[in-house]
């Protein structure tokens, strides 16, 4: 099991502990805990605590800084609209192909449009597009797509 899945696992098991689905805590600590750099910390809460997921994480940084993770049971409706207005204006084919996977893995998507979309914004299907304008490209299909899903 890797870092990140224990960090993730530990959250977890938090979370279902913590009052009101609510855990909030302090990046610093753990990243100590687990002896990683606070950029790892980061790379779980957007890989394994997404809206797509049902989390809702906020996130404080500085000295004092914080992070809230908040269990919240969306309708598919409601997480597709999270997701389109979260979608960022350019938007990687990595970063695509995780917010596709974890709709599909939550329910909000059929596997196969969410193989389909996936085809269609990757860089092949893209390939007469600039590379400078590909991710612009990309994230305007998406939200198209999805919009339709709404």
């Amino acid at each position: 099991m890797g870092i990140s899945d224990l960090i993730a696992s530990f959250l977890r098991e938090s979370l279902e502990e913590a009052k009101n689905g609510v855990l909030e805590v302090q990046r610093s600590d753990l990243a100590q805990r687990f002896n990683c750099v606070p950029s790892q910390i980061n790379y779980v809460m957007s890989t394994r605590f997404s809206p797509e997921r049902g989390y809702i994480v906020e996130s404080r940084r500085g000295g004092n800084g914080y992070i809230r993770i908040t269990r919240v049971q969306v309708d598919r409706q409601t997480l597709l609209m999270h997701v389109i207005n979260s979608l960022g204006e350019p938007i990687d084919l990595p970063s695509a192909r995780a917010i596709l996977g974890n709709l599909v893995q939550s329910g909000a998507l059929e596997e196969n449009l969410g193989r389909a979309l996936l085809a269609a914004v990757g860089d092949q299907a893209l390939g007469a597009v600039p590379r400078e304008k590909r991710d612009n490209v990309r994230a305007d299909i998406m939200k198209q797509v999805l919009i339709l899903q709404v």
